[in-house]
């Protein structure tokens, strides 16, 4: 995707999704359907432009996706995010992709975020309060709580589609242990390069595993080691 063709036009999300479509990052009409819901503007700090195509700092040596990269990830998860299904979101920062799920599971479905930093927590709930998966945030379906994401959060296990949105060294075994049989985790793994790796759990418990793409995030690790030099 072209990033300079795809950035500073965009200023509305509908327009943000439609270039998405045009440079073929999101080919699901309910993927499509689900971001132009959720205002990206409502999960961006002031001071950045929301709808561009890029990573953006959200404090606390973290950043928020770029959007073709959520888009990305709802794609490689949207049949583990049938209504109903449940969902963990490790690291999830200002709560948008968090949402997100919510909105594809529906009521009738579960969906956990875990942030290790309280004051995201905080912010990233008062942010979805003013969206569209606001009434699933009233009604409990949605949830997000301050934990560990390596050790995921097993009290809603198993869950069908489990996302990590920070680079582990290596796969953490808790989030296998709490992936259904037949659920799919996305998760990126690596130190210097990483692979966003599509790991299936399939029915006889057995993982299979694929690298989608090469990607860069920050890593995933402890609340201490994160926050050093803030």
């Amino acid at each position: 995707m072209e990033r300079s063709r795809a950035g500073s036009d965009i200023n509305k999300n509908k327009a943000m999704v439609e270039q998405l479509k045009t440079y073929g990052v999101i080919t699901s009409e309910k993927v499509a359907d689900v971001i132009e819901s959720i205002d990206r503007a409502l999960f961006v700090p002031d001071g950045n432009v929301p709808y561009y195509d890029s990573p953006m700092p959200i404090g606390y040596n973290v950043t928020i996706s770029a959007p073709h990269m959520h888009a990305t990830c709802l794609q490689l998860l949207e049949e583990n995010l049938q209504p109903g299904m449940h969902a963990l979101d490790v690291g999830s920062g200002t709560g948008y992709l968090t949402a997100c799920f919510a909105l594809m599971v529906g009521p009738q479905g579960c969906v956990v975020g875990v942030e290790h930093i309280p004051e995201l927590v905080s912010s990233s709930i008062q942010n979805i309060q003013k969206g569209a998966a606001a009434p699933l945030l009233k009604e409990g379906s949605l949830s997000v709580h301050v934990g560990d994401g390596r050790l995921g959060w097993p009290e809603h296990a198993p869950y069908d589609a489990i996302h990590v949105g920070a680079a582990a060294p290596e796969i953490p075994q808790a989030l296998v242990d709490q992936l259904k049989l037949g659920g799919r985790m996305v998760i990126p793994v690596g130190t210097i390069f990483q692979e966003l790796k599509v790991i299936d759990k399939n029915l006889d418990g057995s993982l299979s595993i694929r690298d989608e793409i090469s990607v860069r995030y920050v890593p995933l690790t402890s609340r201490d080691v994160q926050l050093q030099g803030v």
